[in-house]
């Protein structure tokens, strides 16, 4: 059944937003909200999320032990992936290579900014920014497209305690970890220990009642999906 309301929910997006004629911008956020939320008219909260990814990182560390930032690799569904890369040139049926999907790519980083990356961290209890993202492409493969991308601190952290959260907070773009292996550290100082928490999700009868509106609603300021953050906790001796 949740697969179902899956592939509905992403065929109704697709069919959205390819009426609105947003293109490479539509891949994110930005575009992808402003044509496709404002014209939703099918009922339900079936219709949240739209894009669901899958995600890996990995928290890297300098020699120094600080944490100098995060390398994300976001997997997207295949129906959105689809979308994504209609149209694109390409010389090789059903493939794309790295330099086919850079302008995509770089489009795609750009529309993040808005939304802080969907990425929060604070060390020994404090907020500590990140800077403007590096190293990023899009890879393809199984019919899935892969946002790569490295999200460096301002200023590389010294700390005991590390937590950071993952999640979208208009709840457009729902994140899960990947079963196995979703977290790694990168010469983290020895003695570290790294855990991570899932979210439980929001059931079809809770979004039903909550409805459209209310999603529509939200904005990249709200609060209210934080309680569906991916959460990496980090203790260094």
């Amino acid at each position: 059944m949740q697969q179902t309301m899956r592939s509905e929910a992403a065929i109704r997006g697709c069919r959205l937003v390819r009426s609105a004629r947003s293109t490479l911008r539509a891949f994110v956020r930005a575009s992808f909200v402003a044509a496709c939320l404002s014209s939703i008219t099918v009922g339900g909260a079936g219709a949240h999320p739209h894009v669901w990814v899958t995600m890996k990182g990995e928290l890297v560390y300098a020699a120094d032990g600080l944490v100098t930032g995060v390398r994300h690799a976001w997997t997207f569904d295949d129906m959105y992936s689809a979308f994504a890369t209609q149209g694109l040139e390409h010389t090789k049926k059903d493939a794309f290579t790295r330099a086919e999907l850079a302008a995509l790519a770089e489009v795609n980083v750009a529309s993040l900014k808005e939304y802080g990356y969907f990425t929060s961290a604070k060390a020994n209890g404090k907020k500590r920014p990140f800077g403007e993202p590096i190293d990023y492409w899009l890879d393809y493969a199984d019919s899935q497209l892969t946002l790569h991308f490295t999200l460096p601190f301002k200023t590389p952290v010294a700390a005991r305690d590390l937590a950071m959260e993952i999640y979208d907070p208009t709840w457009f773009v729902e994140f899960s970890f990947a079963e196995k292996n979703p977290v790694a550290l990168v010469d983290a100082p020895a003695g570290c220990q790294l855990k991570i928490q899932r979210p439980t999700g929001l059931s079809a009868a809770q979004g039903q009642q909550l409805g459209e509106d209310f999603f529509n609603s939200l904005t990249a300021t709200s609060n209210w999906a934080a309680q569906f953050a991916n959460k990496v906790l980090v203790q260094c001796p």
